[in-house]
């Protein structure tokens, strides 16, 4: 769940893996293992994190949603454009799916 708000958060301030992996210090392979959950980052990197993003620690922690459209759809894009054309296909089946479904 952390991996997951780590990329939302990351997502919504426009932020490629590539530039915060870079601003943290970091490979950008190992950020990506700790959004998708395979890997346990350590409190000094949770910490780093926050402050690489601008929020708080305890941001990470919380599943606030948010709210305006347009930052949700900016999040979406953001996460397509690292998704590979597996990922992508799987994506648009799923939102064809639940869009279809109203």
């Amino acid at each position: 769940m952390i991996g997951a708000r780590i990329a939302e958060t990351r997502a919504c301030k426009g932020m490629t893996q590539e530039k915060l992996a870079a601003k943290m210090g970091i490979s950008s392979k190992y950020l990506s293992s700790i959004e998708r959950g395979k890997e346990n980052p350590t409190l000094d990197t949770l910490i780093n994190l926050a402050q690489s993003l601008g929020i708080e620690l305890a941001e990470m922690f919380t599943l606030i949603e948010v709210e305006d459209p347009a930052l949700k759809k900016k999040a979406l894009a953001a996460l397509l454009n690292e998704a590979s054309s597996e990922q992508i296909k799987l994506a648009l089946r799923i939102l064809s799916m639940i869009i279809r479904q109203r």
